[in-house]
């Protein structure tokens, strides 16, 4: 196993202060302002903001580690405050702009929150508590309209902060809370020290230059764009791209053209959904046969997504359907796929760049252990990344970590050939019928996501005598005319029976649902990051489940519930 080190000068802010000396007229944040206008944010300009906004965090005479939340969609300034916090000796607690006010509020009492940076937001309904509360507020450039002290004041009446101060690689830099998929949000705690330690790991495998380029938009209170964004970005002295908004992604991605790109499962669905709604599957497999001829259609479609510069991309936070890894390596885009989780600083494995893999999250990387709990079948992990457990939560922290310093992960998984893990599903997933069996969800529900119009799904049916399932199609389909939901309706029907024939008997489903309604960070159903909260989605979809069943047909069309 490769032993990672990290020196002090791997630090977070060790870096930051290296490329404000060596790369001080270098843009280092690309941050579109509204109405075509992009403002670019050198590393001189960028350390400039951050040292005066440190000084008046520090003016405000709090106790060393004190907490600052940030909470707002992501861009330049979002970074910009979180360096700011950490230079004031101060730690970060970065929360979901989508989280309710309940959440919300949760957070900042839990984490008892000294002040609150509040940036892009598409609803300030949440914020009520906190604007209430007499918490300091702190709106960065492009927030919403709000009583609080503005960041341009700031600048304008602090003087820049002297000196190069680091907090020691122990020290508490940020707790991450998470999206809450199983109840309420646990605050993860991680130091300095595992942010430089992960970064360092991740690339022995995933290679990353000084000329890369990154694009944010997943959130960066998620911990995979804050190793991925922020942290490589720190490190390698990256150019961070920032999107404007779901409406102008692609343009953003064109502007952009990343050469390392990270999305979620979902959302790589999403992007080839779009292909195929201008140019069908079975014509598009028949051009990219043609030699020349696919070879700029591949160029085409990629340039289009804004992709093709992209040397590298990767899919994470939930399992890779198969099909959808081959089709963009058919495309010629490097797609890997990567495993993690906030408690160990992002990722602790992934396939090797250029490979083929498909069904596997491939190998550990550099400093990480794993091996697989004899009794269930969960995945531990072990490294010097892992957190250092639950703000305020030992209890909790107890039941994460055994004694030896191995991490349960709550997934369940297999070991195979040279060394290559398997994810099999979720170790409180899996749920037992009326007759008895038990039924893993997850393996069902990547073989039932290999439909082209289908987004999402969620297998259940506990207590039932056989499962089913919730599908959510993409827009396009649900947006067919009546002939088109015909051929849609045979062609679902097609896919459950192919589906069934792979399954055991007391796997096999009995009907799927296709729900009306979109599954959304704002309604609950997704976490953040799109990933499917289970529970929520038996709890609003549970009531109806035994009339559908009644039905007694495969494919059931469901109204708004």
């Amino acid at each position: 196993m490769t032993a990672i080190t990290v020196a002090p000068n791997d630090l977070p802010l060790a870096c930051f202060y290296r490329w404000e000396r060596e790369r001080a007229n270098q843009v280092y944040l690309c941050q579109p302002m509204g109405g075509g206008v992009v403002q670019n944010i050198t590393w001189a300009e960028a350390a400039d903001q951050v040292r005066r906004i440190a000084a008046w965090l520090l003016a405000q005479g709090w106790p060393s580690g004190s907490r600052v939340a940030i909470v707002g969609k992501n861009s330049a300034h979002w970074l910009l405050a979180d360096l700011a916090i950490n230079m004031a000796g101060h730690v970060s607690v970065p929360i979901y702009p989508t989280f309710n006010a309940g959440a919300l509020d949760y957070i900042l009492q839990h984490s008892a929150a000294q002040a609150a940076f509040i940036g892009k937001m598409d609803d300030t309904s949440s914020l009520q508590g906190c604007m209430v509360s007499g918490l300091p507020v702190v709106t960065l450039p492009l927030a919403p309209s709000l009583q609080a002290l503005q960041w341009n004041d700031l600048l304008a009446s602090n003087a820049p902060l002297q000196g190069e101060p680091c907090p020691p690689a122990d020290a508490l830099a940020t707790i991450m809370y998470t999206s809450g998929t199983t109840g309420r949000p646990k605050g993860v705690m991680h130091s300095f020290g595992a942010l430089a330690w992960s970064v360092s790991s991740a690339t022995e495998r995933v290679h990353m230059r000084g000329s890369d380029r990154l694009i944010s938009y997943l959130p960066l209170a998620h911990v995979a764009e804050r190793i991925l964004v922020e942290q490589a970005g720190l490190r390698f002295g990256l150019q961070v791209f920032f999107a404007e908004s779901l409406d102008t992604f692609i343009a953003d991605m064109q502007r952009a053209r990343p050469t390392v790109f990270f999305s979620v499962p979902r959302l790589w669905v999403k992007f080839q959904q779009g292909v195929h709604t201008k140019l069908p599957e079975h014509k598009l497999q028949k051009l990219l046969r043609i030699p020349l001829l696919g070879t700029l259609v591949r160029r085409k479609i990629l340039k289009g997504l804004g992709l093709d510069q992209c040397r590298l991309a990767a899919g994470g936070a939930a399992p890779m359907p198969a099909e959808v890894l081959r089709w963009y390596r058919a495309l010629g885009l490097d797609l890997i796929e990567v495993y993690g989780m906030t408690e160990m600083c992002a990722a602790s494995h992934s396939t090797l760049p250029g490979g083929q893999e498909t069904g596997s999250v491939g190998l550990p990387f550099a400093g990480f252990e794993c091996r697989i709990d004899p009794v269930n079948g969960e995945i531990l992990v072990r490294a010097d990344c892992l957190t250092s457990g639950y703000y305020l939560q030992p209890e909790l922290t107890a039941e994460l970590k055994a004694a030896d310093g191995w991490m349960r992960t709550g997934d369940r998984g297999e070991i195979k050939a040279a060394g290559s893990l398997h994810i099999t599903g979720r170790v409180k997933d899996i749920f037992k019928s009326s007759k008895g069996k038990y039924v893993a969800p997850a393996p069902i529900e990547e073989l039932l996501c290999r439909h082209p119009d289908i987004e999402a799904c969620c297998v259940s049916g506990a207590n039932f005598a056989q499962p089913f399932a919730l599908l959510l199609l993409s827009a396009a389909a649900m947006a067919r005319d009546a002939t088109g939901r015909a051929e849609l309706q045979q062609s679902l029907q097609a896919h459950l029976q192919s589906v069934n024939a792979l399954l055991d008997a007391h796997e096999k489903l009995d009907f799927v649902t296709v729900v009306a309604d979109a599954w959304t960070p704002e309604n609950g159903l997704v976490t953040p990051t799109l990933k499917v909260k289970r529970p929520k989605i038996e709890e609003v979809y549970g009531p109806h489940c035994a009339d559908w069943q009644a039905l007694r047909q495969p494919i059931v069309w469901a109204e708004s519930v």
